[in-house]
């Protein structure tokens, strides 16, 4: 029978299901599980690190019953901190790290120390540009804090040097400097280290005779005198050194008239305790007491010739 104009023709088609909607739970699953990976290879490199002998002690840690972990156990920490072995380490350990007390007088007094180098590099700029003899040499005087201290250098120029050329003799206006400078070193209890320093120009003769370790040497010397001489205690004195052309103030040009100079640096209570340590060192040696002990004389040799003579002298 053939469909008539009036009838309609009904098409049913099959519909798909829906899928469920899981929203975002497998995210924060995914990330647990990161975390978890990465805090196990964190723990594995850390265990990686420890020294063989210590894994033996955090295996047994690790054996441990729950129930001693938690009322208490002959390899349990027994700390005050609410969290059963957390003070100071969870892992019982054969040689455990003492921390050192701190001591908050030492560094207040080492902060105290470095203030008061402070305050006298004020001070020496202060005098420098008021005094009539320091301000006219204000270009040949340096001033820098150092790891050992303040520092004040005294460097040449080339015409006006600070000693006579290859001698240490101290010329008058350096004299003068020095008197100036001596009794301002007074007002702190530091100590001082004058250093010599020369060029690089050698003496004809080299290193054989007399030679720029000398002339450094004895130009610290005689800026040491001037400062007494201008009033400067001489208990002040810790080191005098001749350190020849070795450090210099222009590396490109060692004999430049810069590094001909006297330095004298104010030490700080580190600088200073380092310095009596390497002092006492050799003092501390058994065998430096065993160097000064006389040698034994046999009574029965016969005395050499003019033995009696050197005897007369060493009773005088």
């Amino acid at each position: 029978m053939k469909p008539t104009a009036t009838d309609r023709i009904v098409i049913r088609r099959k519909r798909a299901p829906e899928q469920p909607h899981h929203g975002g739970a497998w995210k924060i699953a995914y990330a647990d599980y990161m975390t978890a990976m990465m805090s196990f290879f964190l723990i594995m490199w850390i265990l990686s690190l420890i020294p063989r002998d210590d894994l033996t002690g955090i295996a047994e840690y690790f054996r441990m019953p729950l129930m001693t972990a938690i009322q208490g156990g002959p390899n349990i920490d027994t700390g005050s901190s609410v969290i059963p072995g957390a003070s100071p380490s969870p892992i019982p350990s054969k040689h455990p790290i003492t921390q050192p007390p701190v001591d908050s007088s030492r560094g207040s007094e080492l902060r105290r120390d470095t203030e008061r180098l402070e305050d006298l590099k004020t001070d020496l700029e202060a005098l420098i540009d008021t005094n009539p003899v320091l301000q006219e040499f204000r270009p040949q005087l340096l001033l820098d804090m150092t790891p050992d201290g303040l520092r004040i250098q005294i460097v040449d120029r080339q015409n006006r040097p600070m000693f006579a050329t290859g001698r240490a003799q101290v010329q008058p206006y350096m004299r003068d400097v020095l008197r100036e400078l001596g009794p301002v070193f007074n007002r702190l209890p530091n100590s001082i280290t004058i250093s010599g320093h020369t060029d690089a120009v050698q003496y004809a003769s080299g290193e054989r005779l007399y030679s720029n370790w000398e002339l450094s040497a004895d130009r610290a010397n005689a800026a040491r005198q001037e400062l007494v001489a201008g009033g400067m205690e001489e208990r002040k004195i810790k080191r005098v050194l001749g350190l020849s052309s070795t450090v210099s103030l222009v590396k490109d040009d060692p004999n430049a008239a810069v590094n001909r100079r006297i330095s004298i640096v104010v030490l700080n209570r580190v600088a200073e305790e380092r310095i009596d340590a390497q002092n006492a060192a050799g003092s501390s040696d058994p065998r430096f007491y065993e160097a000064l002990q006389p040698a034994p004389v046999d009574e029965h040799l016969s005395p050499l010739p003019g033995d009696e003579a050197g005897e007369a002298a060493q009773q005088r």
